[in-house]
């Protein structure tokens, strides 16, 4: 089977990244050719796009970088990321109860999901059902399907979102862009399928996305996704804070990158202008505190106990890079913590060197997730017409001008009428002359 090229788009609320790559349905391998990004400003907010215009512009870059790569084919189709402020879970539970002990077969499975599948509030969409727990006769069990009993009971967390949040990505995509969406990847999901492994949910583990606005924080237990929710807060939070000591936002995620500290250390000297770092991390230790204090409450919204997380905690986001961070964080929740990676991952094959696997991870996990769903080819190859034949020049022909039309002289008399005319006119003057003469006779003789 030929391998199938994948396109992945993911929109965060600090960059917009793209990344192209093969995957092997005989191998089940992933190989990542490229990634390709853009900076945003604030065109999305708290990881919901809210300029579909000017965002457009960016992501359409992205695409024609891509093509560039792959020329003469062209991107048809994207795998795209969702995730924001209002992503969320609700828990759901289903039961079915038969008269007597059966097999439990896909079709009840499957009836369950149906049931399910309904946003449980009307302003929001459903995203993915995704099962938490099964009971076959109120014993838990990993895999129902096949199972006998009498009674099943299916426990699911509903992953929904604002209807903002897709409907503005479908008029990006499909009316901006003009290309096909063959399907939204859950970030938060996705993320987990590619930087945790099965031993890890089975403990019971939490991953922590610490973006630029927002932290979204889920939950794994039993092998399965117990809990997840978005935090309105990220690390630009404390870029903000550190503009009030009258920095520029620039300049003051330089200062924070440099020398900022979560536990409000201030061993860095230096820095634009000789920085002062006593007063920088007083603002980076209590947004930080404040973070962390949220990422614990969840383990208690979870209805857990940090004993339950024996795997500890996995972070990702650039937010996970700020100094102490995650130090304080493990300090704080009394469990370990441990920097994500893809690279663990041997399904994924990242092939320019140049790819920064940790940078790249949120939009690595749409495309390897894609992948897994059975993603579609995403290139096309245009159809080049032959060129219309072009009509021959005619011979231009050049009419005589007419000749202009002139009026007709009046004929001349003919001569022998100019004769009678003239001895007419003779014989009137002779006659007047007789006249004359006869007139003077008379007179003579009176």
């Amino acid at each position: 089977m030929d391998d199938k090229n994948i396109i992945a788009i993911e929109i965060g609320s600090s960059k917009v990244k793209g990344a192209i790559g093969s995957f092997n349905p005989l191998s089940g391998v992933v190989t990542v050719h490229a990634v390709e990004e853009e900076p945003l400003l604030d065109w999305v907010r708290y990881g919901a796009v809210s300029n579909v215009e000017e965002l457009s512009k960016l992501v359409n870059r992205i695409i024609r970088k891509i093509e560039n790569r792959v020329s003469p084919r062209k991107v048809s189709t994207v795998y795209v990321s969702i995730g924001g402020r209002s992503l969320c879970s609700v828990p759901r539970d289903v039961e079915r109860r038969m008269s007597e002990d059966m097999e439990i077969t896909d079709d009840i499975l499957s009836a369950m999901f149906r049931e399910m599948s309904v946003s449980p509030y009307p302003d929001r969409d459903l995203l993915a059902v995704v099962p938490r727990e099964y009971m076959v006769n109120k014993v838990i069990v990993e895999q129902p399907r096949g199972t006998v009993g009498h009674e099943v009971k299916m426990s699911a967390n509903l992953i929904t979102c604002r209807q903002a949040t897709k409907r503005n990505l479908d008029i990006l995509f499909a009316d901006k862009l003009k290309l096909r969406v063959g399907g939204y990847e859950i970030r938060q999901l996705a993320l987990g399928e590619l930087v945790l492994n099965y031993e890890e949910k089975r403990l019971g583990c939490m991953l922590v996305d610490f973006g630029a606005e927002t932290t979204t924080v889920s939950i794994y237990r039993h092998g399965k996704l117990q809990y997840l929710a978005t935090l309105p807060m990220g690390s630009r939070n404390i870029t903000r804070d550190i503009t009030r000591l009258n920095f520029l936002e620039e300049q003051a995620e330089m200062q924070k990158r440099m020398g900022g500290n979560a536990s409000g250390s201030t061993a860095v000297q230096g820095g634009i202008g000789n920085t002062d770092y006593s007063a920088v991390n007083n603002y980076v230790s209590h947004r930080a505190g404040e973070i962390i204090a949220n990422i614990k409450s969840q383990i208690k919204y979870a209805g857990l106990t940090a004993s339950d997380l024996a795997a500890g905690i996995v972070i990702v986001g650039r937010g996970a890079l700020l100094g102490g961070f995650n130090e304080r964080l493990a300090s704080t929740t009394t469990l370990k913590v441990r920097v994500g990676s893809v690279a663990a991952n041997t399904r994924l094959h990242i092939a320019d060197a140049r790819i920064s696997p940790s940078d790249a991870a949120d939009v690595l996990s749409v495309l390897y997730m894609a992948a897994m769903r059975g993603a579609e080819e995403c290139l096309v190859t245009p159809v080049v017409e032959p060129p219309k034949p072009q009509p021959q020049p005619q011979p231009v022909v050049v009419e005589p001008e007419p000749e202009p039309v002139r009026e007709p002289e009046p004929e001349a008399a003919p001569s022998h009428h100019r004769k009678s005319f003239l001895n007419r006119l003779k014989g009137k003057v002779a006659n007047l002359m007789t006249e004359t003469d006869d007139d003077d006779d008379d007179f003579k003789d009176d």
